[in-house]
């Protein structure tokens, strides 16, 4: 659950880091970590950045140190930026961070660039596609005829719809970037741009409340028989609470009570697509009338507890932010569901509580398993059994229901003033361009590490990480197959069903232990969060 509102989980990096420790004492202070210091690493890393590795004021998520590869999600040409986080939208929201925290210039002049490659990138609807290619649409269709169509396990690339996405946050990142770009300085150059995706987000959403994954809508790719799921209502990946929280957000500073209605809408959209009892759960898609859907063609047509718990987290906050009751009416009734469904002892490896997926009307635990080598031969199927299952995407997942029940219960006896205190959506008081949070930025999860040093610590090891290029080298995350041709209806040798990758064919991205040097994007804004933490204490 998000409270950027609130100015909680967003800055969780800097703020609650500042907030764990308090105050140094006399024998921390001593050893501090000199503002002077703090602010000239910080603006090395940033040069290097910005000058070194930036495409037109955008970025991708990694880059061999010779700049020789690069990817985001799937590896991209030295003619591409990427737009999901932590792309091209994150480094702008670490750019104002910085500039918040240091006051000098030159981020500001960094987020401009970053504004300039977004705007460039903009999808004439006014949302963005998950990646841009500066050559031009016909390079990026021939990106995706290539290296996206052979990515087995990242269908969402398989084919080019020339739309926007919601998917992964990257537009709702992008758009909250403009919004605090434009109320940052009142640059009417910025409104454009933020009014226009303002209206891809009012024009897109559906008359129920959620909306879909890609917009305008499509019905061009039916994979493996399925049809197109990009149309449908969907609570994957935070679609729905990004763009709630994005509008609230325009409500918060620019006052614009058009909105209003909008985010009551899709508030209301978790309400009616919650099934009933006694499988209160959410699925990750629905259709039009409000049945549950698949998507990929592992991810079924199924309840998803991962999706449930979220949704679960987003009804208690719009409880905090509206103060009505009816947000809380069910969820009990989802709480016992996921109790319900908990996997037995034995089979919670890994730290695993639950099943991804629940089969509706039986409750049976849904399996997924893909046989082949590449996405030409290959296919995925769920059913019952657990053996053998994918390696890229969990058939289990950790989920504390004790600590969502304890919120729940917590939340219950807060009275309503304390509840909604800062609530744009109650108080007149908590509107205003001003009522921003200073610091949105943070590192996506699947990027973050779970370090629990004293932030003076960190800040050093961060400071002497640095090399003599002003880079922070980290191991290359995630590695692929160059692409050099399609994969063929014969299956390779080998046993790719848990593997991560298939094939030589397979451009999907997988994990790797080579130790390869990597610049990267999202160690980039971590060590930053770190040495703007280390910053605000050293102001205090």
């Amino acid at each position: 659950m998000r409270h950027t509102l609130l100015g909680v989980a967003q800055r969780i990096a800097i703020i609650a880091v500042c907030l764990a420790f308090g105050p140094a004492s006399t024998a921390d202070a001593a050893d501090a970590v000199s503002e002077e210091r703090l602010k000239e690493t910080m603006k090395r890393a940033t040069t290097a950045m910005v000058e070194k590795v930036a495409h037109r004021g955008g970025y991708v998520w990694a880059y061999l140190p010779d700049m020789s590869r690069r990817w985001g999600e799937l590896e991209a040409r030295a003619s591409m930026i990427w737009i999901q986080p932590p792309g091209t939208p994150s480094m702008g929201h670490l750019f104002l961070d910085a500039y918040h925290a240091t006051g000098d210039e030159y981020y500001y002049q960094a987020a401009e660039q970053v504004a300039g490659a977004l705007i460039a990138g903009q999808h004439p609807s006014g949302g963005w596609n998950y990646v841009v290619d500066f050559v031009g649409e016909e390079s990026l269709k021939q990106w995706y005829a290539t290296v996206g169509r052979n990515a087995w396990r990242l269908e969402e690339f398989q084919h080019y719809y020339g739309n926007a996405t919601f998917d992964d946050g990257g537009t709702a990142e992008a758009a909250k970037f403009f919004l605090r770009l434009y109320v940052e300085k009142k640059d009417a150059r910025y409104r454009p741009p933020l009014d226009r995706v303002i209206g891809f987000m009012l024009e897109s959403q559906h008359p129920i409340g959620a909306w879909p994954q890609r917009f305008p809508k499509t019905d061009e790719f039916s994979h493996s028989g399925r049809p197109d799921y990009t149309g449908y209502l969907t609570f994957n990946d935070d679609v729905a609470a990004e763009n709630i929280e994005f509008l609230t957000l325009c409500y918060q500073a620019l006052g614009d009570e058009r909105l209003r209605e909008p985010i009551n809408r899709a508030m209301n959209a978790y309400l009616v697509t919650q099934q009933p009892a006694p499988q209160a759960g959410w699925a990750l898609q629905f259709t039009p009338d409000l049945k549950p859907a698949g998507a990929r063609t592992y991810e079924p047509a199924a309840l998803a507890t991962h999706t449930t718990a979220g949704a679960i987290e987003q009804l208690i906050e719009f409880y905090r932010l509206t103060g009505d009751e009816k947000y809380l009416a069910r969820v009990p009734e989802a709480l016992d569901w996921l109790d319900s469904v908990r996997l037995p002892l034995t089979q919670r490896l890994g730290g695993a509580t639950h099943p991804t997926f629940v089969e509706i009307g039986t409750g049976r635990v849904l399996y997924l398993h893909r046989t082949g080598s590449n996405v030409f031969n290959g296919h995925y199927y769920s059913d019952y059994d657990p053996r053998e299952t994918v390696g890229h995407y969990s058939s289990t997942r950790h989920i504390d229901v004790d600590a969502l029940r304890a919120l729940y219960q917590k939340t219950r006896t807060l009275p309503r003033d304390e509840l909604t205190r800062g609530s744009p959506l109650v108080h007149a008081e908590a509107r205003g361009a001003d009522k921003l949070p200073r610091y949105f930025s943070r590192v996506p999860r699947a990027f973050a590490d779970t370090e629990d040093e004293a932030i003076e610590t960190r800040a050093r090891r961060v400071i002497a990480a640095l090399n003599a290029d002003g880079f922070w080298l980290s191991p290359l995350r995630m590695n692929s197959h160059p692409y050099t041709a399609d994969g063929t209806a014969e299956k390779a040798a080998g046993n790719f069903s848990k593997a991560q990758v298939g094939d030589a064919t397979d451009t999907s991205p997988f994990f790797t232990r080579e130790k390869i040097p990597a610049i990267s994007t999202a160690t980039y804004i971590r060590n930053m969060n770190v040495l703007i933490a280390a910053l605000r204490m050293e102001k205090r």
